[in-house]
């Protein structure tokens, strides 16, 4: 392929922010985050990431979904500064990770995150979210707002129209394209409040971005127990979109940069995003998307891509456009994408061509849905409480371990 100039880097950077786009703005909304700090928090960490792989791997890192539960609990329960903390540590658990698969190598301790495991463990994951997604798009003791019906599901029609287009730009982003047309209709329904916009300034960070960014972590132990133990599940899931993106691109990012490497740029990343009042970071696959689509591989085109979100994420009066969007808005997308996450826990244990026939199986699943899901979170001491996921996670760990294979 012909070298590229920087011009129409430039532009294929944009089309990464878009493919992005939806996805990293659309966690802060379901957590009480800052958009605009999700944002910067995206760039910053994409940059790291790349630092950390000798710029060779060509990947986006955005907002991560399965903190979201998580995320949410700790923020509205305990505060910004106990959410830092705990998402730092999600970090760490990275980190020491990526110095695990240095030791061990990753076949070793992939051993311990079986299909079995892991499949209801995401599955768990999208469940526990369903509820808000409902919440978000109107619905509340059982009757759903007239508004918040018609918005979120024009936005659900959208997003299934463009998921059935064939060889589309469309279909690499139709969240942003579902937002935009539910944004539009709420707008011409009345529910868009522009009051703040006008107040904004054009650039620096809004006073919540400010007050996100300036809040010293809290190391709580509530806070770590209830965050940082959903990076071992994540953990899975990065060695699956390291992959997917070196088959994309045709290299094997397993021997170089090294999949430690990988982890450990994860890690600092999320780390990064803890410190400033962002949301953990996780590899994006629709950036992956674009790559396969587009055939340039170039990590530079990447890297241009960090920096424009970077810089959207200073540019005030964008920022709070963000928050105008209507909760119903957020809630149809938010219906389907949870929604999906529960599906790719199902494709996982179909993929993995599990046999339930087996009592083990069926055991290690049952137990992880039930915890998983029935179990909010349960205090130990104190203030101190483990959330049911984590829980699900290590029994679903321990007795894949103990029980016996022919069981």
């Amino acid at each position: 392929m012909e070298k590229l100039d920087f011009k129409m880097k430039f532009i294929l950077g944009i089309q990464h922010v878009l493919a992005m786009f939806g996805a990293t703005v659309l966690v802060p909304f379901l957590t009480g985050l800052n958009p605009s700090i999700a944002l910067i928090a995206a760039g910053l960490g994409t940059l790291i990431f790349h630092s950390v792989t000798k710029g060779i791997v060509p990947v986006f890192l955005g907002s991560s979904f399965a903190f979201i539960g998580a995320t949410a609990l700790v923020l509205k329960d305990y505060g910004p500064g106990i959410l830092k903390g705990g998402i730092i540590a999600a970090g760490l658990v990275y980190v020491a990770m990526s110095l695990v698969v240095l030791k061990f190598g990753v076949e070793r301790v992939k051993s311990f995150f079986p299909p079995v495991v892991v499949g209801p463990i995401i599955m768990v994951i999208g469940l526990r979210l369903s509820p808000v997604a409902l919440n978000m798009a109107g619905y509340s003791n059982g009757t759903f707002d007239k508004d918040g019906l018609i918005i979120s599901s024009v936005v659900v029609l959208t997003m299934v129209g463009i998921s059935i287009l064939k060889k589309s730009f469309f279909r690499l982003v139709p969240i942003l394209i579902s937002v935009i047309v539910g944004y539009t209709l709420a707008y011409l329904l009345g529910d868009v409040e522009f009051s703040k916009v006008a107040e904004a300034s054009w650039i620096g960070l809004s006073n919540d971005a400010m007050t996100s960014l300036t809040t010293v972590p809290d190391f709580s132990f509530t806070g770590v127990v209830a965050i940082a133990p959903i990076a071992l599940v994540v953990f899975i899931e990065h060695i699956g979109d390291i992959t997917t993106n070196g088959a994309v691109v045709g290299k094997d990012f397993f021997k170089d940069p090294g999949v430690h490497r990988t982890l450990l740029g994860d890690g600092l990343a999320t780390m990064a995003a803890g410190l400033i009042g962002g949301p953990a970071n996780t590899t994006y696959g629709e950036n992956t998307g674009v790559l396969a689509v587009t055939k340039v591989y170039d990590p530079s085109i990447l890297r241009i891509a960090a920096v424009i979100a970077i810089v959207l994420g200073f540019i005030g009066k964008f920022g709070v456009i963000l928050q105008t969007i209507p909760t119903p808005v957020m809630g149809g997308v938010s219906i389907i994408l949870f929604g999906m996450i529960a599906a790719v826990g199902a494709r996982t244990i179909v993929e993995a061509q599990l046999d339930f026939s087996h009592s083990r199986n069926l055991v290690i699943a049952s137990l992880i849905f039930v915890l998983g899901i029935a179990i909010d979170n349960i205090a130990v001491y104190d203030a101190i409480s483990i959330s049911g996921l984590a829980i699900a996670a290590l029994v679903g760990i321990v007795l894949h371990k103990i029980l016996p294979e022919d069981a």
